[in-house]
């Protein structure tokens, strides 16, 4: 059975964390964070979940859920410096688990779960794959109270014998829709069913289909649904961001992009593109013209990924390039403008785009690119959302109504004056080594870069095992290559003699495939 819990955030009155009862140790690390008041969806969880309720939270993207399941988590953790610790049977095994479908938000997770725990001495661990085992494997070995993970890593951990989930007092299911997308539900069922029965059990996300629900009523035991939400508004989107949609040529759009970001009271902004090369691209016309932007895409390392990540947050770089893979996993107070750069594929990615504004509170601008052939998704992801915006406007870069509705100073072009260009850019933020693993170790500086011919292939990956091969393919190249028969005729004294045809065969037709 499921208890629904419809209530509307216009029925709240802003309450303090000490006033719903967290313990003064979380209260005082938050507010060292100026962290004091607590959000709707927090206001409306914490009270049940820290009395140890299976419940199910959904809110609109950007409106502190994780710090709705954070808390309780952390209230049921014991720690080394708790007095109860000396009498705890499975001390140091994980007492707190958050599954999570994405690496960067593992990584968001644990730092949100590491400040507000600071005070109580719990250790916070992420895991996720692209990055050594080894540093994880001893951090599990030291002991940790609580866990942030993606499925994956999880899992190998568990199979390895260095992951033991049998101490877990609170399981959490975070942006469990998107793991549904990803195909995770099945890990996500392994993972659960190595927990005790007797846990708690949280599950928030910005969306609920049909298959989460079910899957809730597999593990979860009467949970409450809670659903903070303001009844006069049908919008998934938070009220606060200002959307704009416009129609626009596809070969326009980086100088379109360009004036966009020199709008008046413009911040941290991120760009969603639907692939990595054209993420990396646009990441590389931007830099060209003079903004500080980094990429973050499946083709670079972890270390790259976190690399631009940290620049971003620190302010070294303002313009953020990523695929959906960084949607969901990117929690920064300050971004003030999102831009899809090509349309998403469906609402649901619309929203946990334009969901990277407008956060905490916070107000923010989105503005959404469509091209021609894409107006029929738009209208179907309009249609879906209740938007305003079933026919996007015609737009060019020179367009009146984007100065005039972003305030862009007239006269603005698409390079960024040398004034402005104040930032120390990537190059800023210190490339970390993590041990990566897989094919994508380290980070790829040109692979964002169509290879166009053969000597700019060779060029762009020097360094690289593969640069030998290319350069020996090209035409140009001087030395012949050796054919099984002459490395046979060296092997071999006995056998040279009736072999010696070979070479003379090969150099008079050179280029040919006689010889292979």
């Amino acid at each position: 059975m499921c208890v629904f819990v419809l209530i509307s955030t216009r029925s709240f009155l802003i309450a303090s964390f000490a006033d719903l009862g967290v313990p003064q140790d979380i209260c005082s690390a938050l507010a060292s964070k100026g962290i004091i008041d607590a959000f709707p969806i927090q206001e409306l969880t914490l009270p049940l979940a820290m009395a140890g309720q299976d419940l199910i939270g959904q809110a609109k993207t950007g409106t502190g859920k994780t710090l709705g399941f954070g808390i309780p988590l952390l209230t049921q953790v014991i720690s080394p410096t708790n007095p109860q610790w000396a009498e705890l049977k499975h001390a140091g095994k994980p007492q707190g688990l958050v599954i999570v479908p994405t690496r960067e938000l593992a990584i968001q997770v644990a730092a949100d779960l590491e400040t507000a725990g600071k005070n109580m001495g719990a250790r916070v661990l992420s895991l996720y794959g692209g990055k050594a085992y080894e540093p994880q494997v001893e951090a599990l070995k030291n002991g940790v109270e609580v866990i942030a993970g993606t499925p994956g890593r999880l899992i190998d951990m568990i199979k390895q014998g260095h992951l033991d989930l049998s101490a877990i007092k609170v399981l959490v299911l975070d942006e469990a829709d998107e793991m549904l997308d990803m195909g995770f539900l099945p890990d996500v069922e392994t993972l659960v069913s190595k927990t005790p029965a007797n846990r708690q059990t949280m599950l928030f996300s910005a969306t609920m289909p049909g298959q989460i629900v079910a899957l809730a009523r597999r593990y979860m035991t009467q949970p409450t649904h809670i659903r903070a939400s303001d009844p006069t508004s049908d919008s998934s989107i938070v009220d606060a961001i200002e959307q704009h949609v416009w129609r626009c040529h596809q070969m326009d759009k980086p100088e379109l992009v360009a004036r966009v970001l020199q709008a008046e009271g413009r911040g941290l902004t991120m760009i969603f593109c639907r692939t990595k090369r054209v993420a990396g691209n646009l990441a590389e016309d931007l830099a060209n013209r003079g903004f500080a932007s980094a990429a973050v895409h499946g083709d670079l390392g972890q270390g790259a990924r976190e690399q631009a990540l940290r620049a971003f947050r620190s302010g070294k770089v303002d313009v953020l390039v990523a695929t959906d893979v960084a949607a969901r996993g990117i929690d920064v107070a300050d971004v003030t403008h999102v831009i899809n750069y090509e349309c998403p594929d469906d609402e649901k990615t619309y929203l946990h785009r334009v969901g990277r504004t407008g956060r905490a509170g916070a107000s923010g601008v989105a503005i959404t690119l469509v091209d021609w052939q894409d107006i029929n998704r738009w209208q179907m992801i309009n249609r879906m959302l209740g938007l305003a915006f079933h026919d996007p406007i015609e737009t060019y870069s020179s367009s009146e109504h984007v100065y005039v509705g972003l305030g862009i100073p007239a006269g603005t072009t698409g390079v960024l004056p040398g004034s402005a260009r104040t930032r120390e850019g990537l190059a800023g933020e210190k490339l970390e080594d993590l041990g990566e693993t897989g094919a994508n170790a380290g980070r790829r500086g040109n692979s964002s870069k169509p290879q166009t011919n053969r000597s700019g292939s060779s060029r762009g990956n020097s360094g690289r095992s593969g640069s030998g091969s290319s350069q020996g393919n090209n035409k140009s190249s001087s030395a012949p290559r050796k054919t099984s028969a002459s490395s046979s005729a060296q092997s071999s004294g006995e056998k040279a003699a009736p072999k010696e045809r070979a070479p003379r065969q090969r150099n008079r037709t050179r280029g040919s495939q006689q010889d292979s």
